[in-house]
């Protein structure tokens, strides 16, 4: 989802200063250096996590095999955050990272006593900075905002369809990812870091 969104920010709002403010090679270098420590890194660690029969499979569907590789996962954000943190780009970038490790870290935690929705923690994320942005920046983005909480209806339908989640899972997801996001651009917005 870290990938997505920073497709989006930088390329679908075309009306915002991360589209017409950021050279196509700083954008292409974030959105690959985002891709490598979101989901490559993670996905290596899981299949090594596979390899070494910590986890049963792939899917991590066994909700006490999820905890482990979602730490790993959060540290890669963390990780990220880090090393981007005296980058001279836009700080919405490194929140929206920050953000994306929280998540993550609180849906490890979570995950310990409750499964609650990964996917849809990630997708109110997405929502979630997109709503931010909108809000704090005056962007307007109807469309594209409109789009990601299609989309993320889908994935809730299709995460209740599978059996994979109940009702509550998928919603409380969707919310604790969007309220993570928001809350940290509120927050770097009373100290103007937006």
């Amino acid at each position: 989802m870290a990938t997505y969104g920073s497709l989006i920010v930088f390329f679908g709002l075309t009306n915002s200063i991360f589209f017409m403010f950021t050279p196509i090679k700083v954008k292409l270098v974030l959105v690959l250096t985002i891709f490598s420590f979101t989901f490559l890194l993670p996905a290596l660690n899981l299949l090594i996590l596979y390899k070494l029969n910590y986890v049963s499979s792939l899917k991590i569907e066994n909700r006490k095999e999820r905890t482990f590789p979602l730490i790993m996962t959060s540290l890669c954000y963390f990780g990220l955050f880090y090393m981007i943190y005296d980058f001279n780009i836009w700080p919405a970038v490194k929140i929206f990272i920050l953000g994306g490790g929280l998540c993550i870290l609180f849906t490890a935690i979570i995950n310990m006593w409750w499964q609650i929705s990964a996917h849809m923690i990630g997708i109110g994320g997405v929502c979630g900075v997109l709503f931010a942005l909108s809000y704090f920046m005056n962007l307007p983005m109807l469309n594209i905002l409109s789009s990601c909480l299609v989309l993320a209806g889908i994935i809730g339908f299709a995460r209740l369809q599978l059996d994979a989640h109940t009702a509550s899972q998928v919603y409380s997801g969707f919310i604790l990812g969007s309220l993570i996001q928001f809350s940290l651009f509120f927050v770097a917005q009373c100290f103007t870091l937006v």
